[in-house]
């Protein structure tokens, strides 16, 4: 594959500010659900694939055109020391090769400060500054050759060639490959006009004379871009595999949590022998089916942690277990909603366990402050099991810590015949 094709994905979301989330994503989901052997020429065509316009992603946008920072950077370091080197010379025609330096480097800072700026990305005026950065390069390298002496040709030349090579690794990285060879192209008629500027002779030899360098920087900059379609075609890759795996994991904790727990209470013995049975079956079955249709819709309570605990503790109640919540003063803003969110359902499930399993209706929710984070300790005095006998089922494995570790949080299940169980929900701020 050749490099401009390479360069096709990264250059495209540089150029018109728009990532190819779906068309990369399209590549992706065959890439991961196939599970022949790809060879390493194939990948790289498929990162090369179509580009969706239409779709945004900021987070891809930015981390992509932070390349840009490299010949930026570059630039002013490499200014700057040929500028320092072209004044220890003690050469003459000081005065244009400095202000070609001071404008140099204040275009890179400015182009860094906008890289580095919270409002949005355009494309458009993304391509004025290239614009605008090419015609800087092409002006200040036939400014300097028309105004300084001979003899300073050659160390002046140095401060705007400096520009010139960040440019060819801007516009490789920016906009792909095609424009930073077109820049390349462009420095030898340049470079013969200098000389011709500053000698009165047109060169032919001293035209070419700068070409291996720059060649060298356009190759340098095509694998650089290359080697970062790569990794963020992996890391998209890797991103999928693992949101898919987290999202089956939560669609099997919400189906244990809801629709088996009233399956398994209409199978118990009994079940449904009475009008009041029934009746408690229809609310439960409800109550589930309002909580299935709230997870589908995403309609999640956005209030603080004390209140998801009480509106809990009104739900268990409705069950027949009376919860005491006992609540320290939080900060409302103590922890994110989906740390919030995570915490409540954890203890739901925690407390479904006791009403199921201990043979008690109370028990005791304290919330509270600990080791820099929030503990939510829930604790019944009921039948309790032995721990060793009873390794933990779907309930606790899933539903309560991998639910807690998800979001950064731990669960601890404490418990013996007869002493009753702790449950211990905490999660950092």
């Amino acid at each position: 594959m050749s490099p401009p094709r390479a360069a096709s994905y990264l250059g495209t979301l540089l150029r018109r500010g728009a990532p190819a989330m779906a068309g990369a994503t399209g590549g992706l989901d065959d890439e991961v659900a196939d599970p022949a052997p790809v060879s390493p020429l194939a990948r790289m065509r498929r990162m090369a694939g179509p580009v969706d316009l239409a779709a945004q992603d900021n987070l891809l946008l930015r981390a992509t055109r932070y390349v840009a920072m490299v010949p930026l950077v570059y630039r002013v370091l490499a200014v700057a020391g040929a500028l320092v080197a072209f004044l220890a010379g003690d050469h003459r025609g000081v005065a244009p090769v400095v202000a070609v330096a001071v404008c140099s480097i204040a275009l890179n800072l400015y182009g860094l400060r906008w890289l580095f700026r919270s409002t949005p990305f355009h494309g458009g005026g993304a391509v004025r500054l290239l614009v605008l950065d090419v015609v800087f390069t092409v002006a200040a390298n036939l400014v300097v050759a028309a105004t300084v002496p001979a003899p300073a040709f050659a160390a002046a030349m140095q401060v705007p060639g400096k520009h010139l090579l960040g440019g060819v690794a801007l516009l490789t990285l920016a906009l792909g490959v095609g424009f930073g060879l077109g820049l390349t192209v462009l420095s030898v008629p340049l470079a013969g006009a200098a000389w011709w500027l500053n000698s009165g002779v047109f060169n032919v030899k001293q035209a070419f004379a700068g070409v291996g360098t720059i060649v060298g920087v356009l190759v340098t900059a095509t694998g650089a871009l290359v080697l970062l379609g790569l990794g963020t075609r992996l890391a998209l890759a890797y991103g999928i595999r693992h949101g898919r795996e987290a999202e089956r994991a939560r669609q099997h904790r919400m189906l244990h949590d809801t629709v088996l727990q009233t399956l398994e209470t209409i199978a118990l013995p009994g079940s449904g022998s009475s009008e009041h049975q029934l009746s408690e079956m229809r609310r439960l079955a409800r109550a589930q089916a309002i909580e299935v249709r709230q997870t589908i819709e995403g309609a999640e309570g956005s209030g603080p942690l004390g209140e998801k605990l009480a509106a809990l503790a009104a739900e268990m109640a409705r069950d027949g277990l009376r919860a005491q919540l006992v609540m320290a003063e939080l900060d409302p803003d103590t922890l994110t909603e989906v740390r919030q969110v995570a915490i409540r359902d954890a203890a739901r499930e925690a407390l479904r366990n006791t009403l199921k399993h201990s043979g008690t209706d109370r028990v005791v929710v304290r919330a509270e402050e600990r080791d820099g984070g929030v503990a939510v300790v829930i604790r019944d005095h009921g039948a309790g099991f032995d721990e060793a006998d009873r390794p933990p089922g779907f309930g606790i494995s899933e539903s309560i810590t991998a639910r807690l570790a998800e979001a950064g949080g731990q669960a601890r299940v404490e418990s013996s015949p007869g002493s009753g169980t702790r449950v211990t929900l905490w999660m950092p701020r």
